[in-house]
């Protein structure tokens, strides 16, 4: 990185940081600092709501995972649409007219305060690991790219969130997300079209896409049912829908984005904002994946885009085995340009000897993969999360590259902002303050959130201080809210619509319904997604269950 990259990094970061602190100052009761004032438009709304969910894993894995296997991930958010229309006529009404901070408060009116507790402890529980890894997402890669300090990174990744958060609580959150969106936006723009620039002359946007096609990169739609398959037609509409419905119906760091409305209709208009955007977004940011891999059809690669493992096995005695593999790799990189530049009109007449040749590719990979387990079985293998920041710091111009890594590092701090935000009045709302005996002023209650806080964000830099890399960190995020969503949406869906259920059946219907699933995710019986909806069927059909058996005891007696 250069001076002015530096430049660009620190004075956004800074001016997102310094003016969240600024423009929130002064918050001394409960309904500013919990429920920021209640005065947010609905594009605020929409801003932090897509902030929060587009953490710092969206821009480095997503562009990854479409290198490697194409656009079939964006059928994931198929269910957003659908949530969200649902959300915005059934919970936020709810939610709105109780007035409530989070939206536990209202399981206690509707059950009681056992299951109340134990709903807003699996949130915590979710949600402070995703804390974690939304924070180390960012920092290991970094870490391992620019040879930065992981701990260190973490740590300051941690701290500058903690800073505007503590200092200005949901509002302050709220504010910075759109400076943060705004540059987020900007920077994966602006890097996408300068992927375009750096094709070669014949190749425009129309031949880019049908070089992703013949490489199968830009199959979108499977209808198929094949439970193997992550990412189908039907996971998304099905378990996806589950998984929304759950993450922007009963999960704090959403709903606390929308509960800051100054009305039902500033709340709802947001939630279908997002809703209409969020997929686009996804599919550009996929896109984005695909013309990287069109860029690099014309430049060669290195054999694993993690400096971490390469650095491994060239330290190893299989370095020079290793070499000559690369060597390998870049002699099929060169044929397939060679090809690709002199049949760019006539593309399908290759299309067979560009499919040999990217099967070759492939086997040279997977061989490379093998050769860095031998020297270090410690290190990832999995590079799809190092792709995209590899192009960054490799091919865009000064400047542009510390905006980027501050797309990156904004995104970063703006979910992990919303985390503890929600966290920390979780905490305060459900636990802290249900279960005083003697009644506080808001200034106490404040200030214990502000504590709590700082404590989530200490909890939120161990856990990505001892995290490890997944297969790919966006597919580890939704899986840990995978095990846990589902079930907390079929107590929700209890409350709102099956009224002959009381608190003792949902409560132990709850936890017979956690270790099930915690179960099934462990011996891999069905993929992740689909475990939103299992919870959810789960807990409402052992709930009824045991509530019948209870009411049949009693008429007996």
């Amino acid at each position: 990185m250069q001076l002015l990259d530096w430049f660009v990094l620190l004075i956004t970061l800074l001016a997102i940081v310094l003016y969240g602190v600024w423009k929130t100052k002064g918050s001394t009761n409960v309904e500013d600092y919990i429920g920021g004032g209640r005065k947010s438009n609905w594009w605020t709304i929409g801003l932090s709501v897509m902030a929060t969910q587009a953490s710092a894993i969206t821009f480095l894995s997503t562009p990854g995972q479409a290198f490697h296997s194409g656009m079939g991930f964006v059928q994931f958010y198929f269910g957003i649409p659908i949530a969200m229309i649902v959300v915005c006529m059934v919970f936020i009404p709810i939610y709105l007219k109780l007035k409530v901070y989070t939206v536990y408060e209202f399981l206690e009116s509707r059950f009681d305060l056992k299951t109340r507790t134990l709903t807003a402890i699996l949130f915590l529980v979710q949600r402070g690991l995703a804390a974690g890894i939304t924070i180390f997402a960012p920092a290991i890669i970094l870490s391992a790219v620019l040879g930065w300090n992981l701990t260190l990174l973490n740590f300051i990744i941690g701290v500058l969130v903690i800073i505007y958060t503590v200092s200005g609580g949901t509002e302050a959150v709220s504010v910075t997300q759109k400076q943060q969106m705004g540059i987020i936006f900007l920077g994966m723009f602006i890097a996408f079209f300068l992927i375009l620039q750096y094709l070669p002359e014949d190749v425009g946007f129309v031949k880019a896409l049908s070089i992703a096609g013949i490489s199968e990169r830009m199959k979108i739609l499977d209808f198929s049912f094949d439970l193997s398959n992550r990412y189908t037609v039907w996971t998304g509409l099905i378990g996806g829908t589950f998984l929304m419905l759950s993450y922007f119906g009963t999960d704090q760091s959403q709903a606390q984005r929308y509960l800051s409305g100054k009305s039902v209709r500033e709340s709802q208009l947001g939630l279908l904002f997002n809703g209409i955007v969020k997929v686009p977004m996804q599919f550009f940011i996929l896109l984005t994946g695909i013309m990287v891999f069109v860029f690099y059809q014309f430049h060669n690669t290195p054999l694993n885009f993690n400096p971490a493992a390469e650095k491994a096995v060239l330290a190893s005695p299989l370095s020079q085995s290793y070499l000559e593999l690369q060597e390998n790799l870049h002699t099929v990189q060169n044929q397939k340009e060679a090809l690709l530049l002199s049949n760019v009109n006539s593309l399908n007449t290759v299309s067979a000897e560009l499919k040999e040749l990217e099967t070759s590719e492939k086997d040279i990979r997977e061989q490379g993969k093998a050769y860095i387990k031998q020297a270090d079985n410690q290190v990832e293998t999995n590079d799809k999360d190092y792709v995209f920041i590899h192009f960054i710091l490799h091919n865009l111009p000064v400047g542009l590259v510390g905006l980027l890594l501050a797309v990156i590092l904004s995104a970063a701090m703006s979910s992990t902002a919303s985390e503890l935000n929600a966290l920390a009045a979780t905490t305060t709302i459900d636990l802290y303050q249900r279960n005083q005996i003697e009644a506080k002023d808001d200034t106490h209650y404040v200030k214990m959130t502000k504590w709590f806080t700082v404590g989530w964000g200490g909890i939120a830099i161990l856990v990505a201080c001892f995290a490890n890399l997944f297969d790919n960190l966006i597919q580890l995020v939704n899986i840990i809210g995978s095990i846990f969503y589902g079930n907390i949406l079929g107590i929700f869906l209890l409350a709102f619509f099956i009224t002959f259920v009381k608190s003792n059946a949902v409560f132990w219907g709850a936890i017979i319904t956690q270790m099930i699933v915690l179960v099934v995710w462990w011996l891999d019986w069905l993929p992740f997604l689909w475990l939103n909806a299992l919870g959810c069927i789960l807990v409402m059909l052992i709930s009824m269950s045991i509530q019948t058996m209870a009411r049949s005891k009693t008429l007996k007696n």
